[in-house]
C-alpha cells in the first residue's frame, strides 16, 4: 500500500519534473542544428563537417548510453537523472568559449555524454516511479518534454544567432537550460524501492524479436535529422534565401510531433503495432518527398508532415521494445533502442548533410527515402509478438 501511495503522488510530482529535464536536454543536444551555416562560415567547413556539431553529441550520448545506464543501477537512476541535466547545461555555457572547430566537437561530444545520463535512464526512472499501468502516459509527458527542447533549443538559437552570431545563440540556449535543469533536479521525486526478480524463466533474453523497432530505430532517425541538418542550408540559400531567424520557424513542425507521438498509442491501439508503425513511416517519407517541390509553402509542410509521422513512428516503437522484452530485460532493450536511436541520428545526420552538400537537395530525399523504405520493409518481415505479450494490458505498450 505505501509503494502504492508512494507512486500515486510521484506520478503527480514527475510530470513537470521530467518534462523539464527532456526540455533541458534536447535544447542543448540540437541547438547547433539551425547555426550550421553559421559555423560552417565561421569554421570554413562544408555542410557535411559543419554537421558534426550535431551528429559528434548524438554519436557520444549513443556510446555512453549503456554504460551509464548501468552505473545508474550503482548509484540510482534519480541521481544519474539530475547528474545529466546539470553537467550537460554546464557544458552548454562554456561552448561559446570554443576557440576552435575541433575544441567545439570535443566539448560537444563531452555534452553527448552528460545527456546520455538522461536519456538513456529516463523510461527505467519512470518504471520505477509510477508501475506498467501508468507508463505509458508517463513516457508520453517525457517525449512530448523531448520534442518540446528539441523545438525550443532550435527556435531560440536560430532566433538569436541573427543579433548575437552562433556564440551568442549557444550561450542563450544554455542559460534556459540550465534553469530547466535546476527545477528537475529540484523537484524529481525519488522513486519507492523497487524488488527485483531474482530468476525469469527466460532469463531475461532479448532475442531478436526487437530487431524491428531497433531497425526503425535508427533509421527512422537517422533520415530525419539528415533532412533537419540540411533544412537550414536549404532555407537560407538561394532561391528561398531566408534569414537565420525565418529559417528556424520550421522548427514549429516539432508542435506536430509533440502531439502525434500522444496520439500514437491510440493508433496503435486501432490498428495494431505493425500497421500503426509501417502507417507512420510511410507519412514520413510523403512529407519528405514533399520538401523536394520548389514553394517556400510546400518546403514547409512537408516538414510539418514529415515531423508528426516520424515522432509517431518514434512512440510505436519505443513502446513495442517496452512490451515485448521480457520483464527481466526492459531496461537493457530499451538501452539498446535507444543505442540504435542515437547511432542512427549521428551517422545519418552526418551522411545526409555530405549528401547533400555534394549532391543537393533531391538526391538527399531519395537517400533518406531509401532508409525509410527499409525501416517499413523491416517492420512487415517481423514476427508477431507471442501469447505472452499479447495477454498483456495494452496500455503497457499503447
Amino acid at each position: 500500500m505505501a509503494v502504492i501511495e508512494a507512486r500515486q503522488v510521484g506520478t503527480r510530482r514527475a510530470g513537470p519534473a521530467v518534462a523539464a529535464a527532456g526540455v533541458s536536454s534536447f535544447a542543448l543536444l540540437y541547438a547547433p542544428q539551425p547555426v550550421l551555416p553559421q559555423l560552417a562560415t565561421d569554421f570554413r567547413l562544408d555542410p557535411g563537417g559543419a554537421s558534426l556539431a550535431v551528429g559528434v553529441a548524438t554519436a557520444a550520448l549513443a556510446v555512453a548510453v549503456l554504460p551509464l545506464a548501468a552505473l545508474a543501477e550503482v548509484v540510482g537512476r534519480r541521481r544519474m537523472i539530475v547528474w545529466s541535466v546539470l553537467a550537460s547545461a554546464l557544458i552548454g555555457l562554456a561552448l561559446p568559449l570554443a576557440p576552435t572547430f575541433p575544441v567545439l566537437v570535443a566539448m560537444r561530444a563531452a555534452q553527448g555524454v552528460a545527456v546520455a545520463g538522461f536519456a538513456g535512464v529516463g523510461a527505467a526512472y519512470l518504471a520505477d516511479l509510477v508501475g506498467a499501468t501508468r507508463l505509458a502516459g508517463a513516457v508520453g509527458v517525457m517525449i512530448a518534454g523531448n520534442s518540446v527542447g528539441g523545438m525550443l533549443g532550435r527556435l531560440g538559437a536560430g532566433f538569436a544567432a541573427g543579433p548575437w552570431g552562433w556564440r551568442g545563440a549557444m550561450l542563450v540556449v544554455a542559460g534556459v537550460s540550465l534553469l530547466c535543469s535546476a527545477y528537475a533536479a529540484r523537484t524529481l521525486p525519488a522513486p519507492p524501492p523497487v524488488v527485483r526478480a531474482a530468476h525469469t524463466r527466460d532469463g531475461g533474453r532479448i532475442g531478436t524479436a526487437l530487431l524491428a523497432p531497433y531497425t526503425v530505430g535508427a533509421l527512422g532517425v537517422g533520415a530525419f535529422v539528415a533532412l533537419y541538418n540540411a533544412a537550414s542550408f536549404r532555407l537560407s540559400a538561394p532561391p528561398l534565401s531566408l534569414s537565420p531567424a525565418v529559417a528556424s520557424l520550421v522548427f514549429l513542425s516539432y508542435a506536430l510531433g509533440t502531439a502525434s507521438s500522444a496520439a500514437a498509442g491510440r493508433l496503435a491501439d486501432r490498428l495494431g503495432r505493425r500497421a500503426a508503425l509501417v502507417a507512420a513511416l510511410a507519412v514520413t517519407a510523403a512529407g519528405s518527398a514533399l520538401t523536394a517541390l520548389g514553394p517556400l509553402a510546400a518546403v514547409v509542410t512537408g516538414f510539418a508532415v514529415l515531423t508528426a509521422g516520424f515522432f509517431a513512428a518514434h512512440a510505436v516503437a519505443n513502446a513495442w521494445v517496452a512490451a515485448q522484452a521480457p520483464p527481466a530485460a526492459r531496461g537493457r532493450a530499451a538501452g539498446i533502442y535507444t543505442l540504435c536511436y542515437y547511432l542512427g541520428s549521428g551517422a545519418g545526420g552526418t551522411a545526409g548533410s555530405a549528401v547533400y552538400g555534394h549532391a543537393g537537395w533531391a538526391w538527399l530525399i531519395v537517400l533518406t527515402s531509401a532508409w525509410l523504405l527499409l525501416a517499413i520493409v523491416a517492420v512487415l518481415i517481423a514476427g508477431r509478438p507471442s501469447r505472452a505479450v499479447a495477454r498483456r494490458p495494452r496500455q503497457e505498450y499503447a
